[in-house]
């Protein structure tokens, strides 16, 4: 499969070859926290609010906490006032999938993190320019780099 690599500082490398992450349960669960289990391994979702990164200002790039596949850089974050991490848009298209949900009686689109499979929240047409998406990630999915000086 393929996606973009980036840097620590957010650079693009290009496109690169890799296998598609693949693990046992117990892997998985000995690689984890329990929190991060449960919401990349299960479609999960943490209390809004709550999450570690939901208010994080700082420069850098967020990572899946499952594979450190770069999703999305800090300049594309927003305050949205629901209480999670959100971005008008990921790092690259190519490194997230988005699948239909129906849970809880309507349609949203969850997003996964293409090398991995790992939940990472959902994204819905309600965003700032210049996408008008939001983004909405969960804190335990991401594992965030600050942007070395």
């Amino acid at each position: 499969m393929k996606i973009i690599a980036f840097d620590d500082t957010g650079k693009r490398l290009g496109e690169v070859e890799v296998e598609k992450i693949e693990k046992t349960d117990a892997e998985w669960r000995a690689q984890l926290s329990p929190e991060e289990y449960r919401v990349t391994r299960t479609a999960g979702t943490e209390c809004s609010f709550t999450g570690a990164l939901y208010g994080n200002h700082e420069d850098g790039i967020y990572r899946c906490i499952c594979c450190d596949t770069a999703l999305f850089d800090s300049s594309t974050k927003f305050e949205s006032g629901t209480g999670w991490p959100s971005f008008f848009q990921p790092l690259a298209k190519e490194n997230i999938t988005e699948k239909s949900d129906y849970a809880y009686g309507m349609r949203r689109v969850e997003n996964e993190c293409a090398r991995c499979g790992a939940h990472l929240g959902h994204v819905f047409p309600d965003g700032p320019r210049p996408t008008g998406m939001r983004y909405c990630m969960n804190s335990a999915a991401l594992r965030f780099i600050p942007r070395p000086k």
